[in-house]
């Protein structure tokens, strides 16, 4: 199976924001769904992550916003990543 173009953005807008990934390939129905409900679940609730990510009072400033970002965007959108990228190249 040959990628296009749009294939290749596709899987590129899955792993930024994967609903969209989704959206694009199959339009709103269930799979677009279900991929809003994966990629949402997996999102650390607010006052949670803030406890985790409290400063210790002796850390730089630079290193802990590193941390925060890190820990919230590189594990919270796999689900909804990987079915995002189920959904693009399963054809």
């Amino acid at each position: 199976m040959a990628f296009t173009c749009s294939d290749i953005i596709k899987i590129v807008f899955a792993v930024i924001l994967p609903p969209l990934g989704v959206f694009l390939e199959r339009g709103c129905n269930a799979d677009f769904f279900i991929n809003i409900l994966l990629t949402s679940a997996s999102l650390p609730p607010l006052p949670t992550h803030s406890r985790i990510c409290q400063p210790p009072k002796s850390a730089p400033t630079r290193a802990i916003r590193l941390s925060c970002a890190s820990c919230s965007m590189r594990d919270a959108y796999i689900p909804g990543i990987i079915h995002a990228l189920y959904i693009i190249l399963k054809h």
